[in-house]
């Protein structure tokens, strides 16, 4: 009989075998026959183009709503009627869409259709926490959702494409665009890379509902001098194949579409006119078969960068694998006569028209131009209730705890709190920079949130402090939209007003941050603390010896060595999005419990910079009781709140590392594992980080890498096994030859609820 069901098992599983066989070669076929039909489609295309039409493909200029650098296309009708335009960005909405595609599809040539770009960063009008902020959930699937929902809105309102994610690496806070990625570690980045594309691009460009991803900005971006935009990158090959490099690769290999190069130059030429870095890296080494993208106007800084004039540095991208040109218009302005000379080959200009008409393709515009975009679809898909409670979700769990002495938080409403800051009953910085076309009128401040939720009256209120008194900053961000008004009072009879209303409090919440165009592009900063107007009205504060709780708004790691040596509790909420104030309130309340983690070091000062957990160590160690060893006399080597660091309502307690073995050989595995257990009072997630160290390599190598997390939900007193399986693979990395091997020696591995974790085991690889 156990012969019997045995053999019916085998025959079942050998059925199943088939079946799947089957359904893999007919997707297989099905794949083959619809790459051969877009083939033939876009070769008796190109048959009819006319070398101006080619270059006219490799055109994206910007119309419309908004502008992200100094120069605004001009008669873009026309040209688009000439056919001398492939793409537009800036313009959205169905109606908008439809305006210019009409022209392309019924008075140009051979009625190519156009691509619709637009920054859809973290959001379209839904508008979720900033990058950093999403990454700082370790949540996966939270992620992938909220790019979905970006890319449902999105689509729905007449947009093919969205420039992102940016997987740039950073380990400088002082760039603002740290508030556009997930941090310094690439392992991590690679993770939250994928989670996105796959999130935009979804099952295919066949899906309405999707948008094409662009992979930004390619490559090291994050890496600019001194943190200051725009700036110079310089480093070795080593550092950008182990560390910078893998995120971006992460989301080629998930399938993003385009890829867009940055501002820096890699090894002395711009990131736009490097053949090495676009051809070999990205085409051939990598098998990246979508299309480049420049920044805007990348190829027309590169005079400016000293590559040549405006025909030179024309035949430099183009030579270099660019396929098309963000609004400096340089290819069809020079393309024309370069080709003909023979310094650009016909070829280069036809793959790249290719490579672009293959997307249109793909996205089926030669079907449906408008791609289901409609004023109906637009509104039912916007802003729906799905979207809004997800931007909620997403802000309470990308908040992180940095302290809480005492257990002042979770507030208890039956207490007298005063809300005290420029940003209590602040909208228009809730959504954070490049949210798009999201509107901070719909945002929903915590003053609102607090008033709906318990009534009017029932908490005190202060404004404290104008959220800028600096003039000359103020300045600088007015004309970008900061809208930030002096308010009429002094700034001392601000701070009069605030201490008044503090003292008739049990406990005082002060909500303070950055101005949203404080961080994002063009927004470096050299000092990373709150505003001294800020840092005034907290000192005031102390001073009356109410318990203070810092709710944080901001868009990078911040300095706060005196905020954690002098308040009691301190909540970082990054710029939260539209749903920021209910979020916050829950979270501030106890109706939901911080679960986030850092996914930037925090350092103590801006002395420390850069500082992050994955450092190389040196030959003579921090070693207090020495002199001769590394450190700062000033200031601690350690920073103030380290990668992976973040509280909880409740408490976590770890076992010790437990391994299933001490060898592993090269073609086995083994089990790294702790017990976690909620020893609080309060269900919380925690975050359960999975670290190595390769105690000696052919090359020197960093004292952790991040290699993998879980984040789990536990109730009081329950504990939860977390196990992670270590192969050879994980250990790789890349030697002096830039060949990716697992070299045999000695390893730690650490679990635990932070980089700074201590918890560990060994283990050799043989």
């Amino acid at each position: 009989m156990l012969f019997l069901n045995l053999k019916k098992y085998k025959d079942m599983r050998r059925g199943i075998f088939a079946v799947c066989l089957a359904l893999l070669v007919c997707a297989c076929g099905s794949k083959k026959s619809a790459d051969a039909e877009m083939d033939k489609f876009v070769k008796n295309l190109m048959r009819k183009m006319t070398l101006e039409e080619k270059i006219g493909q490799l055109n994206l200029l910007s119309v419309g709503f908004d502008v992200t650098g100094p120069i605004l296309s001009q008669g873009v009708e026309d040209k688009i009627e000439k056919g001398l335009v492939g793409g537009v960005f800036n313009t959205y909405t169905p109606d908008a869409v439809k305006k210019l595609q009409d022209i392309a599809i019924t008075k140009s040539r051979l009625k190519i259709p156009l691509l619709f770009g637009y920054d859809v960063i973290h959001g379209h009008k839904t508008i979720f926490p900033i990058p950093l902020g999403l990454s700082a959930s370790w949540d996966l699937d939270l992620i992938n959702r909220t790019a979905k929902a970006a890319a449902s809105e999105a689509s729905a309102d007449g947009l093919h494409w969205t420039f992102s994610p940016m997987v740039d690496i950073s380990r400088d806070p002082r760039w603002g665009r740290v508030s556009e990625g997930s941090g310094e570690d690439p392992y991590l980045g690679s993770e939250v890379a994928k989670a996105m594309v796959r999130g935009y691009e979804q099952d295919g460009m066949s899906n309405p509902e999707a948008v094409m991803s662009c992979v930004k900005h390619f490559a090291l971006y994050g890496a600019s001098e001194a943190g200051r935009d725009y700036n110079t990158t310089d480093m070795s090959r080593q550092r950008m194949y182990n560390e910078y490099f893998p995120p971006y690769k992460a989301a080629v290999d998930a399938g993003a579409s385009t890829v867009m190069t940055s501002f820096n130059e890699v090894d002395g030429i711009p990131a736009t006119a490097n053949k090495w870095l676009i051809d070999n890296m990205l085409r051939k080494e990598w098998g990246f078969q979508g299309f480049v993208v420049t920044d805007y106007t990348g190829i027309m800084e590169m005079v400016q960068h000293g590559m040549g004039n405006k025909t030179k540095v024309s035949e430099l991208a183009i030579n270099a694998g660019i396929d098309m040109d963000m609004v400096s218009e340089y290819f069809i302005d020079e393309l024309p006569a370069l080709a003909p000379s023979g310094k650009v080959k016909i070829e280069a200009i036809d793959a790249a028209c290719r490579r672009i008409l293959e997307a249109k393709y793909k996205l089926g515009l030669f079907t449906d131009p408008y791609r289901g975009a409609s004023a109906e679809r637009a509104a039912k898909q916007i802003m729906s209730a799905e979207k809004l409670s997800l931007s909620k979700e997403a802000a309470i769990k990308s908040m992180v705890l940095l302290k809480n002495d005492r257990q002042v938080l979770p507030l208890n409403a039956a207490k007298k709190i005063a809300f005290i800051g420029p940003l209590v009953k602040n909208q228009r910085d809730l959504i954070g920079n490049w949210s798009g076309a999201g509107s901070w009128k719909q945002a929903v401040s915590l003053w609102d949130a607090l008033e709906t939720s318990y009534g009017k009256g029932k908490f005190l209120y202060a404004k404290g402090c104008n959220l800028v008194d600096d003039e000359a900053l103020r300045n600088k961000l007015n004309p970008h939209g900061g809208s930030i008004i002096p308010d009429s009072k002094t700034p001392q009879q601000l701070i009069s007003e605030a201490v008044q209303t503090a003292q008739q409090s049990d406990v005082v919440v002060a909500v303070l941050g950055e101005s949203f165009g404080m961080s994002g592009e063009a927004a470096s900063r050299s000092g990373i603390g709150l505003l001294d107007n800020q840092k005034e009205l907290l000192k005031a504060l102390k001073k009356t010896g109410k318990p203070i709780v810092l709710v944080l708004m901001n868009g990078r790691p911040l300095v706060l060595q005196w905020e954690n040596d002098n308040l009691d509790a301190i909540l970082e909420t990054w710029f939260a999005g539209t749903q920021a104030g209910p979020a916050i309130a829950e979270a501030l309340f106890g109706a939901a419990n911080p679960s986030g983690k850092v996914t930037m070091t925090f350092p103590r000062n801006v002395g420390q910079i850069p500082v992050y957990y994955n450092h190389k160590n040196t030959g003579r160690p921090f070693d207090a009781t020495q002199k001769y060893t590394t450190k700062y006399l000033d200031v601690p080597n350690e920073p103030l709140y380290p990668f992976g660091y973040g509280l909880s309502y409740t408490t976590f307690k770890y076992s010790n590392v437990a391994l299933t073995g001490q060898i592993l050989t090269s073609n086995g595995a083994i089990e790294a594992s702790v017990s976690v257990s909620n020893t609080g009072q309060y269900a919380g997630e925690e975050v359960v980080q999975f670290y190595i160290r390769d105690l000696a390599g052919s090359v020197t190598r960093p004292v952790k890498e991040l290699k993998g997390f879980e984040k789990i939900m536990l109730n009081p007193g329950e504990s939860k096994d977390v196990k992670f399986t270590i192969t050879p693979e994980m250990l790789a990395f890349y030697n002096a030859d830039l060949q990716l091997v697992s070299e045999p020696g000695e390893f730690h591995v650490f679990i635990g609820g932070s980089s700074a974790t201590a918890n560990k085991a060994e283990f050799t690889l043989k």
